[in-house]
This record gives C-alpha cells, sequence and structure tokens, in this order.
C-alpha cells in the first residue's frame, strides 16, 4: 500500500502511521532499527529504495528517505507512506525537502525515530565530507557511505581515514568480503610460510580494489602494489609458491590458481547493493579491520 500526502507536515504523516497501524494492523514493536536513507539524485529514488527493502527482509526497520526536491521553491513537505508488500518487512515513510527545508532535513527525522533502537544512516550517493559530524549523521550509530560511481570515488575512499569515526563504513568495503575470504583461506593452507610481496590490479575507478590492497597492507608485513588494468589479487610467498585469485571484470565466476596445484573456479560475482547493506546491518559496533583497511592504503605502492 502507497499513500501520497503531498504538502503535508510531521504531524499529520504521524497521525496516518498511527491510523494505519489501527486498521491494518501493521506494528513498529519488531523493528530493530531506523534506516535513514539521504538521496541527493532522486532519478535513482527507486532503486535505492528497493534495496533498502530487500536488506529489510534479514533486518526488520523503518525506513526513512530523505530526497531534495526544487530548493529554489517555497518551504513544502510532501510525503509519501509505504507499508505491506511495498515495503519489505519493514515500513517506508519518503519525505521530500522543498525549500529552505531541505537545509533543516535532521528537523524533519527526528519526529519518526522509532523509540529505543539504534538510528543508521546511509548516503547511497555523494556524502558529507565528515559523515559522523553531518546533522543526519549525528544522530546514527552507524553511518554508511559508497565510494563506488562518485566523480572521484579513488580520492572519496582515501578521505575516509582523515575522518574516520568509529561506526563509519563504505559499502566499498562489503562489496570484497567474498575476496577477503578465499584469499584468508588460501593463505592458511600454508600457515609457516611468509609472504614477501602482494600485487593488487583492478580499474582504477573502482574503489574496492583500493580497500582490497588497503586490507592486505594493514595484514601483511609485505609491500603491497595496486596496478590499474585486469581484475587481480597475487600473493607472492618467499618460497616461490604463488596465489593468484582473478575474474574478469563482468564475470560472476573467478579463477583460483596456486603454484603446483590444478586451478579452481569459484563463485565470486560483483555483489548487489542490498546484499551488502544487509550485511553491514548485521553489526552496529565499530569495524576495526575497516579502518585498519584505510589505514592500510597509506602504505600501498601506485603503478
Amino acid at each position: 500500500m502507497i499513500i501520497d500526502m503531498p504538502s503535508t507536515t510531521t504531524g499529520e504523516v504521524s497521525k496516518r502511521l498511527v491510523e494505519i497501524r489501527k486498521i491494518g494492523g501493521v506494528v513498529t514493536l519488531g523493528r530493530v532499527l531506523t534506516l535513514v536513507v539521504c538521496i541527493r539524485n532522486s532519478d535513482h529514488a527507486e532503486e535505492i529504495i528497493d534495496a533498502a527493502n530487500e536488506a529489510s527482509r534479514e533486518h526488520p526497520c523503518r525506513v526513512i528517505v530523505l530526497t531534495r526536491g526544487d530548493r529554489a521553491a517555497g518551504s513544502q513537505l510532501d510525503a509519501q507512506i509505504r507499508v505491506g508488500g511495498d515495503a519489505g518487512a519493514s515500513e517506508v515513510i519518503v519525505l521530500r525537502l522543498h525549500g529552505a527545508l531541505a537545509a533543516h532535513e535532521v528537523s524533519v527525522v527526528v519526529p519518526f525515530l522509532l523509540p529505543d533502537t539504534p538510528v543508521v544512516a546511509w548516503w547511497p550517493e555523494e556524502a558529507p565530507e565528515v559523515p559522523s559530524l553531518d546533522p543526519v549523521g549525528r544522530l546514527a550509530i552507524r553511518r554508511i557511505t559508497d565510494a563506488t560511481g562518485r566523480d572521484d570515488p579513488l580520492g572519496a575512499i582515501h578521505s575516509r581515514l582523515a575522518h574516520y569515526c568509529a561506526g563509519d563504513t563504505d559499502l566499498a568495503w562489503s562489496r570484497i568480503t567474498s575476496w577477503r575470504a578465499l584469499l584468508t583461506s588460501a593463505v592458511d593452507q600454508r600457515p609457516n610460510q611468509q609472504i614477501e610481496s602482494a600485487v593488487v590490479s583492478g580499474l582504477i575507478n573502482e574503489p574496492a580494489v583500493d580497500l582490497i590492497a588497503g586490507w592486505l597492507a594493514s595484514r601483511l608485513d609485505a609491500p603491497v602494489t595496486r596496478k590499474r588494468g585486469a581484475l587481480f589479487v597475487e600473493l607472492h610467498f618467499t618460497d616461490g609458491y604463488c596465489v593468484t585469485l582473478s575474474r574478469p571484470q563482468t564475470a560472476v565466476t573467478a579463477t583460483l590458481s596456486r603454484t603446483g596445484q590444478p586451478d579452481a573456479l569459484v563463485s565470486l560475482g560483483r555483489r548487489e547493493t542490498r546484499d551488502c547493506l544487509a550485511e553491514e546491518l548485521r553489526r552496529l559496533d565499530p569495524d576495526e579491520i575497516y579502518e585498519a583497511a584505510l589505514a592500510g592504503l597509506e602504505r600501498v605502492n601506485y603503478e
């Protein structure tokens, strides 16, 4: 069910939510968090809402979507409430802020926060330079950005360290979860051998590749080189043994090559935004490994 409420107020939207619960039996008792989604480009709003809805099936929540309308218009709030099949396992409140109201997002959000539940902020597009100091970010214990697809993705991911605060994360980090697991498994098979160098290659505008390099640099006492080109990771051991994990850029199957062993094919497709978001919502505590990977970027050699 989708209910449009043009030119309304937060009070009227709250009243309508209460009515919906009374009539339809929609309750908030099972909501585990409030997810605030800050959208700058409304052209992609439906894709972003769909991703939040899919993630909510694993994490039932209230989703508050903030979009900006005409900044030159007078102050006005347009709202839309989505429940039932149109909202996954959540209830979605879409708030479009026009005019000067767009500069007061937090004032519009606060009335809809669920009591006694954590708040997570997600910027699926352009994010504030310092998420933890953003008015909406101050409300959240977890702040999710996404450097992928930005105008300067490499600069975006490198700037995350300078402004890092406990609770920050980026979807580029969760996009490499499977890569990290496979590489860790391959290294664990040779527990007594030392890695002398690592090479990470991929598209120059893919921040997930940089995070792989940063993660390796933070875990290894060895030089890590980041190259542009085909997508692969090479780990060179001191005894001449080599582990290579490679995949065509748009493929879903990767090849794991190890010296003296037959190649193995592994499923390693690019993760969807909804899957990455669901993973980040599983933990609401600080991610120290992500922080270490950001710090590791300082030690990566770029070619």
